[in-house]
Order: C-alpha cells, then sequence, then structure tokens
C-alpha cells in the first residue's frame, strides 16, 4: 500500500506535534482525530492496521494539508522505538506530546502463560511506553511538552485470569508517577485509567457485558470520545495536573 507523500520538515512549525501510538483505530484513533481538531499535527503510529491508518490519514488531511505521517513500527522490536521518536522529529520538527495509546489485552491465567504471552503483554503496555518516553524527553523538555498514558482500572484491582495484563498496566501507571515526578518541571505526564469502553474484540459472552454495565454506578459504557475528551483535559487544559491517574469508568473502580 502506498502511504501519503508529505512534504519534509520545518523546524518554525507553528503547530504543536503529538506522536500517538496504537493511532490507527479504536480509542487511539478518536484520541487522533480530536487532537488534531484541537490544532495538533500528528505522528500517527501503527503496526499491521495499515489500511486503518491510511483512511485515518486521508480524512485529517482533508482537513489540513500537511498536517500527518505514519509511522509502522513493532512496538515489541525495542531497538526499534527511539526511530520513531526520530522519524517525527525528521518530519515536523518538534514534538511536544506523546500518547502511549497501544496495548496488548488477552487471558493470561496462571499456569498457561508462556514467556511470549508475558513479553507481548509486558513489551506493549510496559517497555515500549518507558523507552518512547526516554526517547521523546530531551525533546519533550524544549518543547515543555506533556506525555499521556493509557493505563486500566485493572491496574489497582485485579481482573481474574489476567494477571500479567494487570502487572503490565500496574507497571505503566508507576511509570506515570515516575516520571512525572522525574521530568519536572519541564515534561508533565499524566495517565488515563479506562473502565468499560469498547468490547474486546475477541468478543465474549454478550451477558458478561451485561453483567459488567450492570455493576458500574453510571449504567452504561463509556465512549472513546469520553476518554478523548478526557485526554485533551490532561494535555491541553490542566497545565498544573501531573502525575494524574484520572479513571474514567463511570464508578467501575468502585464496585471491582
Amino acid at each position: 500500500m502506498n502511504f501519503m507523500t508529505i512534504p519534509g520538515p520545518t523546524m518554525s512549525n507553528p503547530r504543536p506535534v503529538a506522536l500517538i501510538t496504537g493511532a490507527a483505530r479504536r480509542i487511539g484513533a478518536v484520541i487522533a482525530t480530536r487532537l488534531h481538531a484541537e490544532g495538533y499535527d500528528l505522528a500517527l503510529h501503527f503496526r499491521d492496521s495499515a489500511s486503518e491508518a491510511a483512511m485515518l490519514q486521508d480524512r485529517l488531511e482533508g482537513r489540513r494539508r500537511n498536517s500527518t505521517a505514519l509511522l509502522r513500527a513493532d512496538l515489541t522490536d525495542s531497538a526499534r522505538l527511539p526511530s520513531l521518536v526520530e522519524r517525527t522529529m525528521v518530519r515536523f520538527g518538534r514534538l511536544d506530546v506523546l500518547v502511549n495509546n497501544a496495548s496488548s489485552f488477552f487471558p493470561s491465567p496462571v499456569g498457561e502463560t508462556s514467556l511470549t504471552m508475558w513479553n507481548a503483554l509486558m513489551d506493549t503496555n510496559a517497555k515500549a511506553p518507558f523507552f518512547l518516553a526516554q526517547a521523546a524527553a530531551p525533546h519533550l523538555r524544549q518543547a515543555r511538552g506533556a506525555i499521556l498514558n493509557l493505563s486500566d482500572i485493572y491496574a489497582e484491582r485485579p481482573l481474574a485470569q489476567h494477571t500479567a495484563y494487570c502487572m503490565a498496566k500496574a507497571a505503566l501507571s508507576m511509570l506515570t508517577l515516575s516520571l512525572a515526578s522525574e521530568l519536572a518541571p519541564d515534561v508533565r505526564v499524566n495517565a488515563i485509567a479506562p473502565g468499560a469502553i469498547l468490547w474486546p474484540e475477541s468478543g465474549g459472552k454478550l451477558a458478561a457485558k451485561d453483567e459488567l454495565i450492570a455493576r458500574t454506578p453510571l449504567k452504561r459504557s463509556g465512549t472513546p470520545e469520553e476518554i478523548a475528551e478526557a485526554a485533551v483535559f490532561l494535555i491541553k487544559h490542566s497545565q498544573f495536573t501531573t502525575g494524574e491517574i484520572l479513571r474514567v469508568d463511570g464508578g467501575r473502580w468502585l464496585e471491582i
């Protein structure tokens, strides 16, 4: 597939730039669309969702030309992580925001979890965000920018049969707190911990979904747009907030 060719960087780019992992689909695409509407140029990372990434880019470029770049990479390949930041800088000449949205999610029952499963969950949910943040930090310091991580309410309370996933998201939450301290005062670092927003693509019984919603105080699932609203708040508007893990879960955390 041939992706859109876009002119090279301008060091005097007046618009802020955000690098978003897992940006082609689902919550990542909605966050990207909202940040673009807020005036951000975007480096849109994807791995396998090439057609969705191209469609998202076409849509955003139709609204503002020369405002996006597509970056393909496997986040489990640690050697390639710094190049995502480097390619963003080459294209745009600046980096103001890193959004660690990409995630792996699947059951990891004790007694059945292989090293391959463990690595897949840890690499995407914890290792990649750390090394991306490390590579991005000098540029974010210069821009007095921000990092936003997409954690999970199950980083604080366990989800049955998902021990390795919960551990990985707990590591991401601690990364948020530690980076907020270490990168201050130049870079703000926050996270969003969503509750039931989108049903996993692997499916699941409708009765289980209904039961989960019934045990959520607000009695409904959330929307990707509500996560994007929280993202804009933490990235753009809440300039005196760092080290915050904002639950956007309809009160689900209260009932776990």
